[in-house]
């Protein structure tokens, strides 16, 4: 997270029924379109990512409701089990980890399914460091009347976004990753069609209304309910950080330590997860056999300070998923991979050392 960032939080706190508070509101939630890429309304919630995309099932869509949902990841299974949760009818496209979904995939399921009100699906998979190809969905989501469901949550601020031109309806991220603050702000961006089918929907619900939280935050310059104060006042003090960078410049900076990592990795002997479509904001690097990366993992965080995260599931000891978003620049992608390396000598796996750091280095150098 960025110090101003973290200073604009130190503030002392104000009430939220105040004039100050409701015009910071208004900032940010403008500040916000741009990074979704849209002209349409974004909902602040005190809330996990999760907790905003229950908020986009819920309000979108009824128990019974049939919806197509795309399971490429422990997060897109995350889509199906809450549709489940909720009493709709969850219909699985199946993805191999590490790739991404093809639309002629989603195109079958609409058509074996066309009571289907909804697809769902990630913009980039953070547990296989993958990303799929929204636009394209769109297409085939808009020929079908269906509407488009997205978790952004590793790619709203990292890469571009274009949530009007590729016809997202519901369009979700969290504070915790590229928006450089921590845990607790959920955000949902809704197409017109979304909102209209969220004044239509009969959910129960009261927290996450977003009909009646639009309410609020559009039309009355506050919040249905206590937000948290200070990560709004943090939330639009990094989105001056980002506008002031330029997002042009912010995509740009991602690409360039996503492509550093990978090339640093693979430099090692190391495979991606991901190599055909690989994320701008998480590289997944799995280890040659016999390599526990729960060990490199405990020994980069406990011993060099330096943290990043394993595989789950089918790829827990196999995987190491390095985060390159946010408030990072080209340079940390030395400390990651040199970490790294020292990670690796750690379980007793040989390759010359600095071969991963020169290999970041080579490709931080072409980018100056």
């Amino acid at each position: 997270m960025p110090p101003e960032v973290l200073l604009e939080m130190a503030q002392p706190i104000i009430h939220h029924r105040t004039p100050q508070f409701s015009a910071t509101l208004d900032q940010a939630r403008e500040r916000l379109k741009p990074l979704f890429g849209t002209g349409q309304e974004v909902i602040l919630l005190a809330s996990s990512g999760t907790g905003a995309m229950e908020a986009s099932v819920i309000n979108v869509l009824g128990p019974g409701d049939q919806a197509v949902f795309v399971n490429a990841g422990k997060f897109g299974e995350r889509w199906g089990k809450m549709l489940g949760a909720f009493g709709m009818i969850a219909h699985e496209v199946k993805v191999a980890w590490g790739h991404a979904v093809e639309p002629q995939q989603i195109e079958d399921a609409l058509k074996a399914h066309p009571d289907a009100k909804a697809v769902l699906t990630q913009a980039s998979e953070t547990s296989t460091c993958a990303i799929h190809p929204i636009d394209r969905i769109g297409e085939v989501t808009r020929r079908h009347g269906a509407l488009l469901i997205v978790d952004g949550i590793t790619s709203v601020g990292v890469f571009e976004q274009k949530m009007d031109e590729w016809g997202v309806d519901a369009f979700v991220t969290g504070s915790q990753k590229a928006l450089m603050l921590p845990p607790g702000l959920g955000v949902v961006a809704l197409s017109e069609r979304g909102l209209e089918a969220a004044r239509n929907n009969h959910t129960p619900k009261f927290y996450l209304d977003l009909v009646k939280e639009l309410k609020a935050q559009r039309d009355e310059h506050t919040t249905a309910f206590t937000p948290a104060v200070s990560l709004i006042f943090g939330l639009n003090k990094s989105l001056e950080l980002l506008h002031r960078e330029t997002l042009p410049r912010v995509f740009a900076r991602h690409q360039v330590m996503a492509e550093a990592t990978r090339e640093g990795g693979t430099a090692l002997g190391l495979k991606l997860i991901a190599p055909d479509a690989p994320a701008p904001g998480v590289t997944g690097l799995i280890a040659p056999h016999g390599i526990d990366t729960g060990k490199i993992v405990r020994f980069m965080r406990e011993a060099l300070g330096v943290a990043v995260q394993g595989g789950q599931d089918q790829m827990k000891g196999r995987l190491v998923r390095i985060g390159h978003m946010g408030h990072l620049a080209p340079f940390d992608m030395l400390i990651a991979m040199s970490a790294l390396e020292a990670g690796l000598k750690h379980v007793g796996y040989e390759f010359p050392a600095g071969t991963g750091v020169a290999a970041v280095q080579s490709r931080i150098a072409r980018s100056i």
